[in-house]
C-alpha cells in the first residue's frame, strides 16, 4: 500500500509540474477543459450513472477537452481515463479512446460518452468503448488521470476493443509526446 501511495504523490506532483510548466511555455502540447482544471474536482454530472450502484451519483456526461501544440510527425492521438485508487490494487479504467485523427483538436461535452467517428472505441474495466464517470464510494477522493498521447500511428491502425493494456503496449515506441489532467472526486 505505501508503495502504491509513493507512486500516486509521484504521478500526482509531476502532473502538477507539468501542468504549471505548461502554463509557462508557448507551444507545449498541452490538454485542458473549460469544465475542471488540473486537480479540482469534477462536477457531478460527469460522474457516471449506473443505477445498480449507489455509487454512480451522476449523469454520465463526459467533460470537453480541447488540445494543442502536437509535436510535429503527430498523426493520431489516444486518450485514456484511469482512476488508480479504484477497486485494489489494479485501478479502474474508465476510457479508453484511440486512433483519433490528427485533425480532432477536442471533444464537446457529452460528445465521448456514446461511440464517436473521431476516435477508436477501446474496452473500458466496465467492458464500454465510450467515456464511463466516476462512480467512487464515500471517503477519499479518487484521481482520474486523463492522459492525451500524441503518436506517429495512423489513426486506423489499432483494432478497436482493445484494453487500456494492450494500448499502452501497442503504443510503445510510437508516443512522440504525453500531456493530461487530473480531476478528483468522491460521492457527495
Amino acid at each position: 500500500m505505501l508503495l502504491r501511495g509513493s507512486i500516486l504523490a509521484a504521478t500526482v506532483t509531476l502532473a502538477a509540474f507539468c501542468g504549471s510548466q505548461n502554463a509557462k511555455a508557448q507551444g507545449v502540447f498541452t490538454l485542458s477543459s473549460p469544465d475542471f482544471k488540473d486537480g479540482e474536482r469534477l462536477a457531478a454530472k460527469y460522474a457516471g450513472n449506473n443505477k445498480s450502484n449507489p455509487n454512480c451519483v451522476g449523469e454520465n456526461v463526459s467533460p470537453a477537452f480541447s488540445w494543442a501544440n502536437p509535436p510535429e510527425g503527430t498523426k493520431s492521438y489516444a486518450l485514456l481515463m484511469f482512476d488508480p485508487e479504484g477497486r485494489p490494487p489494479g485501478g479502474v479504467s474508465h476510457w479508453v479512446a484511440y486512433g483519433i485523427p490528427v485533425s480532432v483538436t477536442g471533444f464537446a461535452e457529452g460528445e465521448v460518452s456514446k461511440p464517436s467517428d473521431k476516435y477508436v472505441g477501446g474496452q473500458s474495466t466496465m467492458k464500454l468503448p465510450s467515456y464511463f464517470g466516476p462512480c467512487t464510494p464515500p471517503g477519499a477522493p479518487h484521481h482520474y488521470t486523463f492522459t492525451l498521447m500524441a503518436t506517429d500511428l495512423e489513426p486506423s491502425a489499432l483494432k478497436a476493443g482493445m484494453t487500456r493494456d494492450e494500448v499502452i503496449k501497442a503504443l510503445d515506441g510510437h508516443v512522440k509526446s504525453a500531456t493530461g489532467l487530473i480531476g478528483t472526486f468522491s460521492k457527495p
